[in-house]
C-alpha cells in the first residue's frame, strides 16, 4: 500500500479542507471564532470507570484519527491526551444539518461530542453523539495512519505530527516530565533549594566546551550562553544556601550525534560540608527513587541490556579501570615522556601540550569506558583534566572527582570542590595558557568566582547530570533527538 496517490493529489486534499471550511463559515459555524469548549471528562477516565459512567452524559473534546460507517449511521475515534473513545453518530439523533457536517468531517479535525456513555454490541465502549460541535478545522491530512510518521528527520521537525500519530512518542516525553518531577521531589525531601542562575555570562565556566557568542547591544558588550552551571551555584553555597540545585537549559557550540545536542537539559546541585563519598550516596538513592517511581522497577532495559540499579554501584578508579582494560599500570609511568611512549605503543593519539594525566585519561576513553556498562562510579581523576576539584591529599596528582557511568556513557560528573581561592587562581592560570596554545574548551579567569572563594566556601560536594541521557536509559530511546521534543536541526536549505 503505497502513500504515493495521496501525496499526489495533496493540492486537491488540502483545497477540499479549504472549501469545506468556507462552507462552515457562510453556515455561521466557522470554528476558529470559538475560543473554549465545554468538556467536563477525559477519555481515560471513561475507559477505566466504565461503571461509573455507563448511561451518563459526558462532554469530550479531542482530534478525530479515524471514522467509518456510511449512510445514517457513523463511527469514529477521538483521542485527547489521555487516550482515545469511539464516537457513535446517527442521523435520528443529530438532524439533518448537524450530520450532514459531521459526515464531512476530515481526520485530523478536533471536535467537541456531548452524548451518553454505553457499550455496543462488539463490548467496545462508546459515546453515544446528542451534540456535535468542530472547534478547530485541519487543513493539511495527517500522515496516512497505515504507515504513520516513519522519516526520521520529518518526525524532529514536525514533532507535532509525531506526537499525533505515534503514540509511544508522546509516553516518551509524558516519562521526561514524571522523571524531571521526581528529581525534584527527591532533592526538595533532602532539603535542597531549586534556584535559578544567569545564561547569559560574561565567563562562560565550570567546564571545558565551547560556547556560543552573542552581544548585548545595550551595554556595547560580548557574552557567551552558559556552558554550565556551576560557578554561580557555588557563589550561593559561600552565601550559606548549603544545599541547592538547578535544572536548566545549557549550550555547547560542539557537534551534533546521538548523544549530543548543541543545547540540552543539565541539573546541577552542591551541598555544603560534604565531599565526592556523599555525592556517590545521592546518585545512587536519586536513580533509584526515579527507576522505581517512573518505571516500577529499579531494573531497567536499554537495547536488550539489563542493568540493575538496585544493587550497590561500582566503584573503580581510573588508575584501575586503565591498568584493567589496558593492561597499562600508570602507577608504574613517572613523566610525561614515558606516556606519551607508552600511548605511541598502544596507538592512542594525543596533543604535544598533553601531560601524564591527560593521556590517563584517553586510556581511559579508549579502553575502559565502553566496559561501565553496569553503573559505575569511576574515582580520582587527574587533576590536569578537573581545575575545580580538590586534590587527594595523599596523592597531589590526581582528585577527588569520579564520573558516574551507564551504558558505557558518562551521566554525571562529581566532585569535591575546590574551595582553596589560591590554588584555584593557579588552575584558572594554566587553563589560561592551554587556551593560548588552542584549547578552545579551556576555561578562562573568573575573578568575581575568586572573590567568592576568598570571602570563604565551605568544604561541598557538587555534582552535574545530563538529564537527557538519563530520560534516554529509562525510557530506552536510540538518540538523543527522540527525548527533546525540538532538537536541533540542519535548515532544509542546508
Amino acid at each position: 500500500m503505497s502513500q504515493k496517490p495521496q501525496q499526489a493529489n495533496s493540492s486537491d486534499v488540502i483545497k477540499a479542507r479549504y472549501e469545506k471550511l468556507d462552507a462552515l463559515k457562510e453556515a455561521g459555524r466557522d470554528p476558529f471564532v470559538i475560543t473554549t469548549s465545554d468538556r467536563d471528562t477525559l477519555t481515560e477516565a471513561i475507559q477505566n470507570n466504565f461503571e461509573e459512567y455507563e448511561n451518563k452524559d459526558v462532554c469530550v473534546s479531542g482530534r478525530i484519527l479515524s471514522k467509518r460507517g456510511k449512510g445514517k449511521v457513523s463511527f469514529m475515534d477521538l483521542y485527547d491526551r489521555t487516550g482515545k473513545i469511539q464516537i457513535f453518530a446517527k442521523f435520528d439523533d443529530l438532524g439533518e444539518v448537524d450530520y450532514g457536517f459531521l459526515k464531512k468531517w476530515d481526520i485530523g479535525d478536533i471536535v467537541e461530542v456531548k452524548g451518553f456513555v454505553f457499550k455496543t454490541q462488539m463490548g467496545e465502549v462508546s459515546i453515544h453523539a446528542r451534540d456535535v460541535k468542530m472547534l478547530s478545522k485541519s487543513l493539511k491530512p495527517l500522515p496516512e495512519k497505515y504507515h504513520g510518521l516513519k522519516d526520521t528527520d520529518l518526525r524532529y521537525r514536525q514533532r507535532y505530527v509525531d506526537l499525533i500519530m505515534n503514540p509511544e512518542v508522546k509516553d516518551t516525553f509524558v516519562k521526561r516530565s514524571q522523571i524531571i518531577s521526581c528529581i525534584r521531589r527527591y532533592l526538595d525531601s533532602q532539603g535542597f533549594m531549586e534556584v535559578e542562575t544567569p545564561m547569559l555570562v560574561s565567563n562562560a565556566g565550570g567546564a571545558s566546551a565551547r560556547p556560543f557568542m552573542t552581544h548585548f547591544n545595550a551595554l556595547d558588550e560580548d557574552l557567551k550562553l552558559r556552558i554550565s552551571l556551576e560557578l554561580y551555584l557555588k557563589r550561593l553555597i559561600v552565601g550559606g544556601l548549603e544545599k541547592v540545585y538547578e535544572i536548566g537549559r545549557v549550550f555547547r557550540n560542539e557537534g551534533v550525534d546521538t548523544r549530543h545536542n548543541p543545547e540540552f537539559m543539565l541539573m546541577e546541585l552542591y551541598q555544603a560540608y560534604t565531599d565526592y563519598n556523599g555525592m556517590m550516596d545521592l546518585t545512587e538513592n536519586l536513580y533509584r527513587y526515579v527507576a522505581q517511581e517512573v518505571l516500577g522497577t529499579t531494573t531497567i532495559t536499554y537495547n536488550g541490556i539489563e542493568m540493575d540499579l538496585g544493587k550497590p554501584f561500582e566503584r573503580i578508579t581510573m588508575l584501575d579501570a586503565v591498568k584493567k582494560y589496558s593492561g597499562v599500570d600508570f602507577n608504574e609511568i613517572k613523566s610525561d615522556e614515558e606516556a606519551k611512549a607508552a600511548a605511541k605503543e598502544k596507538g592512542i593519539e594525543f596533543e604535544d601540550r598533553h601531560k601524564k594525566g591527560d593521556i590517563l585519561n584517553l586510556f581511559f576513553e579508549e579502553f575502559a569506558e565502553e566496559h561501565m556498562i553496569q553503573p559505575t562510579f569511576v574515582m580520582d581523576h587527574p587533576v590536569e583534566i578537573s581545575p575545580l576539584t580538590k586534590k587527594k591529599p595523599e596523592n597531589p596528582d590526581y582528585v577527588e572527582r569520579f564520573e558516574f557511568f551507564m551504558n558505557g556513557w558518562e551521566m554525571a560528573n562529581a566532585y569535591s570542590e575546590l574551595n582553596d581561592p589560591i590554588d584555584q587562581r593557579e588552575r584558572f592560570k594554566a587553563q589560561e595558557e592551554l587556551l593560548a596554545q588552542g584549547d578552545e574548551e579551556a576555561s578562562t579567569t573568573d575573578e568575581d568566582f575568586l572573590n567568592a572563594l576568598e570571602i570563604g566556601m565551605p568544604p561541598t560536594g557538587g555534582i552535574g547530570f545530563g538529564i537527557d541521557r538519563m530520560v534516554m536509559l529509562l525510557t530506552d530511546s536510540a538518540a538523543i533527538r527522540d527525548v527533546l521534543l525540538f532538537p536541533t536541526m540542519k535548515p532544509l536549505d542546508k
